[in-house]
């Protein structure tokens, strides 16, 4: 082990930009890093946070895994530094923490790049890859991109059970240069604009999703590494296709060996107990009011920005943070006596602030399940500052409305309407996603009722409607084939559902559908704004029938949307429409060709010189049993500026 200088050692700047909560890349300074001293020598620097700990020491293969060689503390700045020339990349190491009390515990490296595979905790000496980037196009295109304007279709994929490996050999999860072979040719296939991945960082339970992390800067061992995680992500822009990554800054794997009580004193997390420990799901809440903690986690997330090229975070349990009382169990009001945790919103604010003045083309996705103002409304203004937010209410309404009896629905039709009271409150995404199909809730497909075949005209129309509805769009991985069962995280999707008939047709139904949505403008252009959205009738909860005009910026950019949701034929169905002319059918959800049983489109439209809806002129279509029509103008003149 050398003690000399290193070149590029860790300066009064940096550990006080550190402690103060404002070194946002503290990934380049912390952990395990590849280094020289003043001599030349090569080898690795180790810089470990434990500010009450007695004595910090790294044990591993290049030194003694019972005593290993001391770390020296810098000064009053709770950081501990090293150097070893004995130390090289694919070996393990672990920290050994004294605390206060004189006992001696072994913990993850919080800021190490790669760790062995589960159930081994061990962290890899490991540099961090010089991958050669040939996204330059993609990235341009980003920076020029309106991400409201545009269209934004997003597959939810759990990286570990989209598809297993097959033979029942030791590999469990395929890798991501296996992955990039596999799934970005049948995303692009099927349409989608973007991949978002379920947490990828290291962690120790399979049935946490990932949810429950302890190597914040790790790629999981069970996808390969971090250079092939890379690969695939240029991969995916090649293909035009954006991804995204789940991200869990407000709470972590409570498992001794990691983060929890890291100096034998509350140190990542809150030192009280009772804001610390996060009852409902087991693990520990982040102390988000101490600068260390803001310096580890916004450095975590702009090392995911910065190191893979992602194109977005979407945050999870945005709610947990920003609130005292999210949790079950006691809690305590702050000083203004409200439940709002001030330290939670500021490090959400600055968090933001911090991306986008970086990265101001990036997608930061609330999930945030409650009606917190402005969660997509800038800092400057008050706001959380995302530019995106889940819509939960729309999705609670929507799956309550469609698993009910459609004899019971149109005394229920204020579940479809009431998210047009609010849906140019937020910039929302409306997700389907992979908790709407875990414990019990059933696949899409399984909640809807009757037989087979209503089921799936149910499905086609939910999926339409999402399609139609103002806001961007995510589906997980399985709902585009309508498997029957729940989504199970140790094995794969039921991919053996597509040898029959209604599952393959309600495939090919999602991809034309996707394509659709990313060739209209009108479906995305003003998602936003009032403007790309015109009612028509949202009263008739008799039959059941919804319409309402999505419209682009341009004045003749616009579809005419109707839906019908229940399994009974309505004739003659007037529609007001705002030009004179011929209207033709875009989309039939019950075309036989998507599993329905209309063999032909509706002959083209003539409009009616009697007004409806407000509008000037009128349509009259069929709406089949259960289901949406797509009506595009074909032929039209003269320009009406609405009511």
């Amino acid at each position: 082990m050398s003690n000399k200088l290193l070149i590029g050692n860790m300066s009064e700047a940096d550990t006080y930009l550190f402690n103060n909560g404002s070194h946002f890349q503290s990934y380049q300074l912390m952990g395990c890093q590849f280094a020289t001293d003043r001599d030349g020598n090569e080898g690795f620097s180790f810089r470990v946070w434990a500010p009450n700990a007695k004595g910090i020491a790294i044990v591993g293969d290049f030194c003694n895994w019972d005593t290993g060689f001391s770390l020296t503390l810098l000064g009053e700045t709770g950081i501990w530094e090293g150097f070893s020339t004995d130390a090289k990349p694919g070996q393990h190491y672990k920290i050994l923490v004294e605390d206060a009390k004189g006992n001696r515990k072994l913990k993850m490296d919080p800021y190490a790049f790669a760790f062995e595979l589960r159930p081994k905790d061990a962290a890899v000496v490991t540099k961090l890859p010089d991958f050669k980037w040939t996204d330059g196009r993609w990235m341009a295109k980003r920076k020029r991109r309106s991400v409201y304007e545009a269209p934004l279709n997003i597959y939810e994929v759990h990286a570990g059970s989209w598809r297993k490996p097959k033979g029942g050999g030791e590999q469990e999860f395929y890798n991501f240069a296996e992955l990039a072979e596999l799934l970005i040719p049948y995303v692009a296939e099927m349409g989608y604009t973007h991949i978002e991945f379920m947490p990828l960082m290291e962690h120790p339970l399979d049935a946490s999703w990932g949810y429950q992390i302890t190597g914040y800067y790790a790629l999981s061992a069970r996808y390969g590494t971090l250079e092939e995680f890379m690969g695939f992500v240029d991969a995916c822009h090649a293909a035009n296709i954006g991804v995204i990554m789940d991200w869990v800054p407000g709470h972590f794997c409570r498992n001794d060996n990691a983060l929890a009580y890291f100096d034998g004193t509350p140190q990542f997390e809150y030192w009280k107990s009772f804001q610390a420990d996060n009852v409902r799901w087991g693990t520990l809440n982040f102390d988000l009011s101490k600068g260390e903690v803001h310096s580890f986690l916004i450095s975590n997330a702009l090392f995911w920005i910065e190191m893979c090229h992602l194109d977005g975070l979407r945050v999870d349990a945005v709610s947990n943070m920003i609130y005292l009382d999210y949790d079950d169990g006691y809690w305590e009001a702050n000083e203004d006596g409200n439940n709002l945790n001030k330290a939670g919103i500021d490090f959400v604010q600055k968090l933001n602030t911090e991306v986008f003045r970086r990265y101001p083309d990036m997608l930061m996705v609330a999930e945030e399940s409650t009606a917190y103002p402005n969660v997509t409304k800038p800092v400057d203004t008050n706001g959380l500052g995302f530019n995106y937010k889940w819509n939960m209410g729309w999705m609670n309404d929507i799956l309550k409305f469609f698993e009910m009896d459609p004899l019971f629905r149109k005394d229920h039709f204020n579940l479809v309407t009431f998210s047009f009271m609010y849906m140019f409150k937020e910039n929302y995404i409306l997700a389907l996603s992979h908790d709407e199909v875990v414990h019990g809730k059933k696949s899409m497909m399984h909640k809807m009722p009757g037989d087979r075949y209503n089921q799936f005209a149910g499905l086609r129309t939910l999926e339409a409607f999402l399609m139609t509805h103002p806001g961007k769009k995510l589906n997980f991985m399985g709902n585009e084939t309508g498997q029957f069962l729940e989504w199970k995280f140790a094995e794969e999707l039921e991919w053996t559902d597509l040898n029959q008939d209604l599952n393959h047709q309600y495939q090919f139904f999602v991809r034309t559908l996707n394509e659709l949505y990313v060739s209209h403008k009108a479906l995305f252009e003003q998602d936003h704004q009032p403007e790309g959205m015109d009612i028509l009738d949202a009263d008739n909860r008799d039959e059941s029938i919804l319409t309402f005009i999505r419209q682009g910026v341009k004045p003749r950019d616009f579809l005419v949307v109707a839906c019908n949701f229940v399994p009974v034929e309505r004739q003659r169905v007037r529609i007001g429409v705002p030009y004179e002319g011929i209207y033709e059918e875009l989309l039939n959800t019950e075309a036989r060709e998507f599993g329905g049983t209309w063999d032909f489109a509706q002959p083209e439209m003539k409009t009616s010189t009697e007004g409806h809806n407000g509008l000037p002129y009128s349509i009259e279509v069929i709406l089949p049993a259960m289901s949406v029509l797509i009506i595009k103008p074909k032929r039209i003149k003269g320009y009406h500026k609405g009511r």
